[in-house]
């Protein structure tokens, strides 16, 4: 996107690619088909930003969702809208993505060196005025575009070298953290639950001691043997980190997630859906009636955290006790230890 960008402006460019191919760590988003932006409007996009979004207005003003859409429609890949806003190639293959993009590039004959490490920008006390690469090369140039990635997957070449790079110009590097990350939790529960992938839920991260929601999201996350991940749950993470006094809270587990295990439902409709269900099953036991309402892995939790006897009779369920139920499956509580 940067050198065709530069080309654009009519510079004759070069992009030099550390690794054997183009676009490894492209191929592997959105689990192989590549989530490519979102559809909502722009204010939209500002608001999802972790941090201060606003310094991004004037880029998103310059080369909108819209834009990019365009571009590879332009390149031959249609794209399509999901659920959550995400808009992915109709083919559901990362690999057309890219390949829309080197066409982009071909038509602004762009040169394109594979295993081209660069080592060093060159520069003189003024500008920078070329770079060196790992076999020692330099090749000169009177703009170069630092667009290496940070440091989240080395196996795709993203291994950090541009920090390095900009410090030796004289930028200076803030304290390096993580961003996507999965949560630690209480351990025993989510070890119970241990490889349950939720799909179209709806989560909330919540500081409930100064009774603030940090984050909130709909889609997919799983538990682990540590705690949750999965994308709802990475997109927090990004929130959280920036959280005031996140050490202290979650030290004083003050830091909880919240997921609606049935958010297409209010919850005094879940409760109607609920007493469908007893009735149909209204002579079995409580802990075999829930098989149609959720996932078989998380029964035993939920009826062990609702505080229903197991073995008591659907029938003699009580409004109370059906109610509390509801309540738990609108808002399944985790404890986050740590991040």
């Amino acid at each position: 996107m940067a050198s065709i960008s530069a080309a654009k402006s009519g510079d004759k460019v070069i992009l030099l690619e550390k690794n054997n191919s183009l676009g490894k760590k492209l191929l592997i988003t959105g689990k192989g088909r590549c989530n490519i932006t979102s559809s909502l409007e722009m204010d939209e996009f500002i608001k999802n930003i972790p941090g201060n979004g606003k310094f991004l207005y004037s880029a998103f003003k310059n080369f909108t969702n819209e834009d990019i859409i365009n571009m590879l429609k332009e390149n031959g890949l249609e794209v399509k809208k999901e659920r959550g806003n995400r808009i992915f190639p109709s083919t559901d293959k990362s690999i057309d993505v890219l390949n829309a993009l080197i066409k982009e590039m071909e038509k602004y004959n762009i040169e394109i060196k594979l295993n081209a490490n660069v080592e060093e920008i060159l520069s003189d006390l003024a500008e920078v005025n070329g770079v060196k690469l790992a076999n020692g090369e330099k090749i000169i140039a009177t703009k170069v575009i630092l667009a290496t990635g940070g440091k989240s997957y080395p196996a795709t070449g993203s291994t950090g070298d541009g920090y390095n790079m900009a410090k030796k110009l004289g930028h200076t590097i803030t304290k390096l953290q993580g961003s996507m990350l999965p949560l630690m939790a209480d351990e025993k529960l989510c070890q119970s639950l241990q490889g349950l992938s939720l799909k179209n839920v709806k989560i909330q991260i919540k500081d409930i001691e100064n009774k603030k929601k940090i984050y909130e999201d709909f889609g997919e996350m799983l538990f682990t043997h540590f705690g949750v991940s999965g994308p709802t749950i990475l997109s927090s993470s990004a929130h959280l980190l920036r959280w005031e006094n996140l050490e202290e809270l979650l030290k004083n587990k003050k830091i909880k997630l919240y997921i609606d295990l049935k958010p297409a439902l209010q919850a005094e409709e879940l409760d109607l859906r609920i007493r469908r269900d007893f009735e149909e099953f209204k002579n079995k036991d409580f802990k075999n009636s829930l098989e149609k309402l959720l996932p078989q892995k998380i029964i035993d939790t939920v009826i062990k955290l609702s505080g229903i006897n197991s073995d008591k009779k659907v029938n003699e369920i009580t409004k109370t006790e059906r109610q509390k139920l509801v309540t738990l499956l609108k808002n399944f509580e985790v404890n986050i230890k740590r991040i």
